[in-house]
């Protein structure tokens, strides 16, 4: 097995790397020329490092990225400066799972699992949920001022919507936390179908340590996997 992280330099990227450093999972990982990631990691004999932005990269290097991967973790996010809400790529996220699927799709032998790491503020109606009308104010209010969201909102939209429950060669997992904080070792946590609380007035906190124990598990467990599969599960501290 080979997986490929993307955002691996990220607060909860960092995490999933070093679960599948624990598990003994090749795991390659993308990462920008400028990144910091701690020694233990660039050093790890199961990690192979490949630099780049994502937003970057041609088709033939896309090709390349995921050649021998079988599965492929997103866990991309904007950085939280003016530049990096306001700024380009608007559609980091969006752009950067479209380019995967098309190429994947482009290859009829290669078969991907693909998680990508939302956010509890994306609500999936076509499962049937509803937010309140409280909260479809202030989610309308957010999607307009702050691009990253509208980016998680379509990236989510694409995988359900485009690729779907029969696409044979991309089965899909959209992982969505609440509030993350961040915690030195994994700890109970819960996983549910839709939000059992308000997205907006009590999101509740998830763990990074949690989230990515939750996605490596979705990568090494098949009865978890198939659980889950073509789902949006919401995943919240105990």
């Amino acid at each position: 097995m080979r997986v490929l992280v993307l955002g691996a330099s990220g607060a909860t990227g960092q995490q999933v790397v070093r679960q599948f450093i624990n598990r003994h999972i090749h795991t390659r990982i993308l990462i920008r020329k400028s990144a910091v990631l701690p020694k233990d990691v660039l050093e790890n004999p199961w990690i192979e490092i490949v630099q780049g932005n994502i937003n970057e990269i041609k088709d033939g290097e896309m090709n390349h990225l995921l050649r021998d991967c079988d599965v492929i973790i997103s866990c991309l996010g904007h950085n939280m400066t003016v530049k990096g809400i306001f700024g380009k790529p608007r559609y980091l996220v969006f752009d950067a799972i479209t380019s995967i699927c098309e190429t994947v799709r482009q290859r009829a032998d290669r078969r991907v699992r693909l998680i990508l790491m939302s956010t509890i503020g994306y609500t999936n109606t076509l499962s049937g949920e509803r937010n309140s009308i409280g909260e479809k104010i202030i989610m309308s209010i957010v999607k307009l001022l702050l691009p990253p969201h509208r980016d998680n909102v379509k990236a989510a939209n694409y995988l359900i919507a485009e690729i779907g429950r029969k696409d044979d060669q991309i089965k899909w997992v959209i992982v969505r936390p609440g509030t993350l904080v961040n915690h030195d070792e994994a700890s109970p946590y819960e996983v549910c179908e839709s939000p059992v609380r308000s997205p907006i007035f009590n999101a509740g906190t998830t763990s990074r340590t949690n989230v990515s124990h939750f996605m490596a598990e979705l990568t090494v467990e098949d009865s978890l996997w198939k659980k889950w599969e073509s789902k949006t599960p919401v995943i919240y501290n105990k």
